[in-house]
């Protein structure tokens, strides 16, 4: 039995195409954090097709959630909240979570906490790092988005740079889709690097001229693009592994080297790598690299918090509850939710 004091969150994530589930201890220790990833059924279409990630997640979720109770050893009275991701993302698939959590925190009588999925990407730093607290910086990095984050405490951030158009990992998708290795774009492209010279191909490395913190990799997709048109329309063969090493260094130098502004703009001492894409591995060494050079503290996940998953929606709920956030049944899927909206979202349930 666990002990009274212990918060544990039964936590929800199915903001794309992982329906996740997981039962998290006092926000730093994970009890279970079960996933089933679609990532299988989607490289058949070349990347996630909503309508069908939506219905696998309506199948998977009940079976999911019993499984992560079951490794916590827990049932549902033992739970203290339930905490569910409901934006952004999919909006057919969030109302699945959302529908899930909703149903379980009103059957049992338990706080509902909506958490804001990009706040769990930066709390999953903290679930294998005890000693990380805020304030810290935050390189969020994922399919869909792309945000230097200065975390000044629980549950309260300003984004310092965002990306204008597309997000690293989705320009890591696209190019990964014209040079031939399909869907998911970012780890075969990781892994195709590795054999490739990363200086073969001088690809342009876009800085926004009012705002050096922001991002734009659109431009260095349509250098690819263009490259791999030139080379065809010349009947030349190109080399995939170059081409995929080059166009990943000039996206991670994009992002040191936003990271370093940031750092030595605002004195960082502690710098933490989030999202999908920070489980790549020219990215994770060389930021590490350039955070030792500055003497800051570099923070990241494993990969398996990096991807989208429940126990990282688990932590940031933890906080949430700890401050007195609490939603109402009428919680809704918010597809576009801003990083911060979910307390103004908020209210007292009972």
């Amino acid at each position: 039995m666990e002990n009274e004091k212990d918060v544990i969150i039964l936590a929800i994530e199915s903001s794309c195409d992982e329906t996740a589930a997981a039962v998290v201890k006092n926000g730093r220790e994970v009890l279970s954090n079960v996933i089933s990833s679609q990532i299988d059924l989607h490289t058949l279409y070349g990347g996630v097709v909503p309508e069908i990630a939506s219905r696998k997640h309506v199948e998977r979720i009940n079976q999911v959630i019993e499984q992560a109770l079951k490794q916590a050893g827990l049932t549902i009275k033992e739970i203290t909240a339930v905490g569910v991701t409901y934006g952004p993302g999919l909006v057919g698939a969030l109302l699945v979570g959302v529908s899930a959590a909703k149903a379980i925190a009103y059957g049992a009588d338990k706080p509902l906490v909506g958490v804001h999925h990009i706040e769990g990407h930066i709390a999953a730093n903290l679930i294998e790092h005890p000693t990380l607290e805020p304030p810290f910086f935050s390189l969020v990095v994922s399919g869909g988005h792309t945000h230097l984050v200065q975390v000044k405490d629980y549950g309260v951030y300003e984004i310092l740079g965002r990306t204008r158009d597309d997000a690293a990992g989705e320009a890591f998708d696209k190019v990964a889709r014209a040079i031939g290795l399909g869907y998911p774009g970012g780890p075969k492209i990781d892994r195709v690097s590795r054999e490739g010279n990363p200086d073969a191909i001088v690809f342009p490395r876009a800085k926004v001229e009012d705002a050096p913190l922001d991002f734009s990799f659109s431009g260095v997709k349509s250098a690819v693009l263009n490259y791999i048109n030139g080379c065809q329309m010349k009947g030349e063969a190109f080399c995939q592994a170059d081409v995929a090493a080059s166009f990943q260094k000039a996206v991670t130098d994009v992002l040191i080297g936003n990271a370093m502004e940031a750092i030595s703009r605002y004195q960082v001492k502690r710098f933490a790598l989030a999202g999908g894409v920070a489980s790549n591995r020219a990215l994770r060494e060389g930021l590490k690299d350039a955070c030792e050079k500055c003497q800051v503290e570099f923070y990241c996940p494993s990969p398996i918090y990096c991807t989208d998953n429940a126990a990282m929606i688990g932590t940031a709920a933890y906080y949430e509850y700890q401050k007195g956030i609490r939603h109402g049944w009428d919680l809704n899927a918010v597809p576009n939710l801003k990083l911060g909206d979910s307390r103004d979202l908020s209210r007292k349930i009972r």
